[in-house]
């Protein structure tokens, strides 16, 4: 990509051209269907978000006892590749383009929710409770992964990724990030294995490795992108090592010639992301850590973000709260407010998609307008 620090200038990711460089971050928010199916209130939402660049589509779980709260979307079942073929469809109508996030819970998981016993690299439980359908419940000890468990997730890993592509996705976002099954075996206090999966770095980092690597030979690797949280405490996780972990992981992975890696809570600042940056050769999103949700402060993380050498900017919060976040950033318009943490999790359309336009009586404007912007005109 050619270095920019306008994030509204026109930009590519593989096969893809781009309207500008704004990504929406996958953002779970509890609307599907019981069965993880996704329903026409997520067709609404997604196709309101439709002038994001990218849209990545919330973590769906792969299999069955992946799953980790009430009303996830999953990908594992024709049902669920129908519902999201709804969503895909809508939103390309809309000139959008989507990927999909495909999350396993592992240890973030409970038998009230999946009638499973969660499956995590080692028996360490969720050090907190966990939500279900019957409230909230002690986490429970899941159950060590054997050879064959980690053989038969990563081929459920492709699995899903195949079905996602005949959904209409144009490529899907493995998630080894945020205290999840993934990141479970990349960090030090939930993998106490011995085996090849465990010990020092080199060895744990072999199964997010081997799950992109199966999701890859699945569907092509330009349609592949991975997300990491480098030193991310999310969900009960530690690493001790983080600035050789990640460079083992990367040096696995640096030749796939991957869609994208995704960097959660960037911070140009820090030796960890200046050493991503430079070992990683392709493209980088960089989702950056926004403490002020105003146009001001958007706009300047997402130059900041550009300028320290991400290719594109990963937005959730913004994104969640202004369908029509592109245009008031072109415009320089007030950003609606975050609503009630409450509303983000307990389904319907309050706080999901009853956001409003900046202007409900114009018309929001077309991507092309979008794409001819000179950037947006604010200090």
């Amino acid at each position: 990509m050619t270095r920019t620090t306008d994030f509204l200038a026109p930009a590519r990711l593989g096969r893809l051209g781009l309207p500008h460089h704004l990504v929406m971050a996958p953002l779970t928010r509890n609307r599907a269907e019981a069965d993880g199916t996704p329903g026409p209130l997520m067709v609404t939402h997604y196709t309101q978000r439709a002038t994001a660049g990218l849209l990545i589509g919330e973590a769906s779980t792969p299999n069955a006892v992946g799953q980790t709260y009430p009303n996830i979307t999953a990908i594992h079942t024709d049902r669920h590749e129908a519902g999201w073929r709804r969503v895909t469809e809508a939103v390309r109508a809309a000139g959008g383009h989507m990927f999909l996030q495909l999350q396993h819970g592992g240890r973030v998981s409970h038998p009230a929710t999946t009638g499973l016993t969660p499956v995590a690299p080692s028996p360490v439980p969720l050090p907190e409770t966990i939500f279900t359908p019957r409230g909230h419940r002690p986490a429970v000890v899941p159950r060590e992964m054997t050879r064959d468990d980690i053989r038969a997730t990563a081929a459920d890993f492709a699995a899903a990724a195949r079905r996602a592509v005949a959904a209409g996705f144009e490529g899907v976002e493995v998630h080894s990030a945020n205290g999840h099954l993934l990141h479970q075996f990349l960090a030090g206090n939930t993998n106490r294995r011995t085996d090849g999966y465990g010990g020092p770095a080199g060895r744990r980092v072999r199964f997010t490795a081997e799950v992109t690597e199966a999701v890859a030979d699945a569907i092509g690797a330009d349609r592949v992108g991975l997300r990491i949280s480098p030193g991310s405490t999310v969900n009960g996780v530690r690493e001790d090592d983080t600035e050789a972990l990640y460079p083992a992981l990367l040096a696995r992975l640096k030749d796939l010639d991957l869609a994208y890696l995704h960097l959660v809570h960037a911070d140009p600042d820090t030796t960890v992301y200046r050493r991503i940056r430079a070992d990683w050769p392709g493209v980088l999103i960089g989702n950056p850590v926004l403490t002020d949700l105003t146009t001001e402060a958007v706009t300047r993380a997402a130059r900041d973000m550009l300028a320290a050498g991400a290719d594109l900017v990963a937005l959730g919060r913004p994104f969640l709260a202004n369908p029509d976040l592109v245009r008031r950033l072109r415009l320089g318009a007030p950003l609606n407010p975050v609503r009630d943490r409450y509303l983000m999790y307990v389904g319907g359309a309050d706080g999901y998609t009853d956001y409003p336009a900046l202007d409900a009586q114009a018309p929001s404007p077309s991507r092309d307008s979008i794409v001819a912007t000179d950037g947006p005109r604010v200090a």
